[in-house]
């Protein structure tokens, strides 16, 4: 007993002096002794630590008494070491000396706005996007930034997820990763379902709104995205990344790096796997994928090679909910063939050099290759042999003229080049100059193959029933300068050459001959000025870009008509400001397109639905956004864009099966609405931390009436929509742990049906009066309330 009872004094006293004992402590600049706001502290011999909050200031509770050695870093400064005897009622200051290395921000800024660049965009960082990844899909983490909305064809998030941006898709914004293209050459769409879990590798990404600054690649017709990876962490780590949810969604990521070894390299890595059953029936996801970066860091030059791959197998939910189950089967899905699936894996390889040449000048360049390849499966219940290609089967007295056929549609391709940029900033800061550009290749083949057939005649599996080639080069150059007139006042320019040539040869999927080849050069000026007075920076801006038809503009329209070139006017103009506790954005913009490309329902000659050329359209609008700090534990934000975007003509093409010989009737139409462009968008967040470790996020979003096609027809739209999140955060240091991170998002918490995508078509039947209009709708509807758990633990 006496023996248990001093134990006992003993763990007691030992608790008393670790709660006791603290550390205070400021870190600055060590030259303009500024506050170094997130700089990492620890306690080497006590395993706890700590982050500098926005006046650099941290602490270190409940430490034991006598030496500890503390070690504090911060990105772009040289890590310091040093000790203290507690306990001890001092306030610790620290200074850190900058780090005389070359910063890999570099490798991005030359297709990146900066403050005083006259275009409107924003910015999210790392600590941005860690707080809302937990697995879902890039567009689903950016659906709280202006203009923006995101759909999920599973529902949930995962799987195959796209976005459009003041309405405009996918295949209409740019997207790059460390300035290399990411949109695919043919159809210029991103396929963000190859890259799971990409988000925990991502440094920062700037949304370009509107036809922003030049970059690589497809052309911004809208929108661009433009990704920074991981840079360079100076001390070891590793970070473990769990979570759970509902649809039995799981992830699993592993994150590790070297730190600065040597003084000189460092090396990441991270290894992801994410899976998901899904909101609509069967339509599960099974991702995984890997990220590796090594780096070289001297004194006046990097040099990185960045490896990372991304593979999928979903289940398909392609073909939507028919409206007639909108209401009492919203999970179901039209396909039933077990293994009705996506399967595809892309490759990404990426060496970038950037460095300091003389005093004024800085050059980037990097070399990349891509290679993808993959299939869809699908079963195909009375398939016509001619379909593939194939005779009709003689079976006794029995001409059999179609059967069950499972066939596989491949892509293999290959992506290749270069780009690169140089930098010369006068000695007097006035002039900063950029001059870029880049070539590259893509070579891709097109097969499909039968690989079951329920009467299969004189066919062996894995038939080839088409076959075809294109190879695309895509080559640019840019020049961009930004001059300051006065104090103040900046005047911007930047010139951009672009040019395509394209050739296409083989038999396509509907049996037909495509061989052709086109060529374009665009030419895409850029004009604006910029005004900085006290925190407001006021900004305008004209932009031109020109875009060459996409993949299925050429094979679906018969080669003597394809159809033209779009050209985008585009005017920005608004003001940018940061105040205190308040920062704010507003900004008007007008986007004119001329010939752009739309579907009318016009078909070709094996009845395939083709795109347009429509003479004039165009959007015009105003975004809002903003954030108010009320208090240290009240935060306030949000954005809001109200728009008018407008076909001023066109003829939309009805399939009429009410005559003995099918025909197409013509209806035309004049200043109707552009198809997936709501007028109103808008997004609110508040947050609330009632502590330093506890973060509570309510997130509201709002998205207008959006049609399904050009019509403007209420029969044919999808509803206005209001959903509300819950986000909860929570962050300690307990011991042994750098950090230890839980986070729960309760999505759609008041349980809202809505459809953020769709699709719609028409056709006349034989009716009682002669004829009669069938239209119909169908939908992806997305999850009801539905939650994600994610732990993060770091070492």
């Amino acid at each position: 007993m006496k023996k248990l009872i001093f134990g006992l004094a003993l763990c007691l006293a030992s608790s008393v002096l670790w709660a006791q004992n603290s550390i205070k402590g400021k870190v600055v600049d060590a030259q303009s002794q500024l506050p170094l706001v997130g700089a990492s502290v620890w306690a080497e011999n006590a395993g706890r630590g700590a982050v500098t909050d926005r006046d650099g200031v941290f602490v270190l509770s409940k430490m034991p008494s006598g030496n500890v050695e503390i070690r504090v870093s911060y990105l772009g400064y040289e890590t310091l070491k040093t000790s203290t005897t507690l306990p001890t009622q001092e306030l610790i200051e620290i200074r850190l000396e900058p780090k005389d290395f070359l910063t890999e921000e570099f490798i991005v800024s030359a297709t990146r706005a900066s403050e005083n660049t006259p275009t409107t965009f924003t910015t999210v960082d790392k600590a941005e996007i860690a707080k809302r990844n937990l697995g879902q899909d890039i567009p689903i983490l950016l659906n709280f930034t202006p203009s923006v909305v995101s759909h999920s064809d599973a529902g949930a998030g995962v799987g195959y997820t796209g976005l459009r941006i003041r309405g405009t898709d996918q295949t209409r914004i740019n997207a790059t990763i460390n300035g290399i293209p990411l949109n695919d050459a043919e159809s210029h769409g991103v396929f963000w379902v190859n890259m799971p879990d990409f988000a925990s590798s991502v440094e920062s990404l700037q949304i370009q709104r509107g036809v922003g600054t030049s970059t690589n690649g497809a052309a911004t017709f809208g929108a661009s995205l433009n990704f920074q990876t991981d840079t360079r962490r100076n001390e070891a780590y590793a970070e473990l990344d769990n979570g759970f949810g509902s649809f039995n969604t799981w992830r699993n990521t592993v994150k590790a790096g070297t730190g600065l070894l040597n003084n000189r390299f460092a090396v990441d890595a991270r290894l992801s796997k994410i899976t998901s059953d899904g909101y609509v029936d069967r339509a599960f996801s099974d991702l995984s994928s890997w990220f590796v970066s090594g780096g070289y860091y001297g004194e006046k030059s990097v040099i990185k090679l960045i490896a990372f791959s991304g593979r999928e197998q979903t289940y398909q939910s392609w073909y939507g909910l028919p409206e007639s189950k909108l209401e009492n089967d919203r999970t179901y899905n039209f396909y039933t063939y077990d293994n009705e699936t996506d399967n595809y894996q892309q490759d990404h390889y990426q060496l970038i050099y950037t460095g300091i040449l003389g005093s004024n000048w800085k050059t980037n360049l990097a070399l990349h290759y891509t290679y993808g390849r993959g299939y869809f499966e699908q079963y195909r219940e009375d398939d016509a042999f001619e379909n593939y290609g194939l005779s009709p089967v003689q079976i006794g007295n029995e001409l059999i003229e179609s059967t069950d056929i499972i066939r596989r549609r491949w892509l293999d391709n290959d992506f290749f080049g270069f780009v690169g940029s140089a930098n010369y900033i006068s000695d007097d800061g006035r002039l900063d100059l950029i001059i870029g550009g880049g070539a590259n290749r893509y070579d891709g083949d097109h097969f499909g193959e039968i690989i079951w057939a329920r009467v299969a005649g004189n066919t062996d599996i894995r038939d080839r029933y088409y076959d075809n080639n294109a190879v695309k080069d895509d080559r640019n150059i840019y020049s961009k300068a930004t001059f300051e007139v006065k104090p103040g006042l900046n005047l911007f320019g930047d010139l951009q050459v672009r040019g395509i040539d394209y050739s296409f040869f083989g038999v396509n999927d509907d049996q037909r001959i495509v061989d052709g080849q086109e060529s374009y050069t665009f030419f895409n000026p850029k004009f604006g000025f910029s005004y900085e007075k006290g925190p407001q920076t006021w900004y305008a801006s004209f932009a031109v870009a020109n875009r060459e038809p996409t993949r299925s503009d050429f094979i679906d329209n018969p080669i003597t008509e394809v159809p033209r070139p779009e050209r985008l006017n585009n005017i920005e103009a608004g003001v940018r400001a940061k105040t205190g506790n308040f920062t704010y954005n507003a900004n008007f913009y007008y986007m004119g397109y001329q010939d752009q490309l739309i579907l009318t329902g016009q078909i070709n000659d094996v009845g395939a639905y083709i795109r347009e050329n429509v003479a004039s359209s165009y959007r015009a609008g105003i975004e809002l956004d903003g954030a108010y700090a009320l208090s240290p534990a009240w935060t306030l934000g949000g954005n809001i864009a109200f728009s008018q975007n407008k076909i001023r003509e066109f003829t939309e093409y009805i399939d009429d099966y009410s005559v003995e010989e099918f025909q197409q009737e013509a209806f035309t139409y004049t200043n109707t609405d552009i198809a997936f462009s709501p007028n109103v968008v808008g997004s609110a967040i508040i947050e609330f931390k009632p502590s330093k470790n506890l973060s509570l996020n309510w997130l509201s979003k709002y998205v207008g009436r959006q049609f399904l096609d050009n019509t403007a027809n209420e029969a044919r739209s999808l509803d206005a929509f209001f959903t509300n999140d819950l986000r909860i955060s929570y962050s300690a240091t307990p011991r042994f742990f750098k950090g230890l991170e839980v986070n729960l998002l309760i999505n759609n918490i008041f349980n809202e049906l809505y459809e953020p995508n769709g699709y719609t078509f028409s056709y006349f039947v034989p009716g009682d009066t002669g004829r009669e209009l069938i239209t119909e709708n169908f939908y992806y509807p997305q999850a009801g309330t539905n939650f994600l758990l994610g732990l993060r633990m770091k070492f």
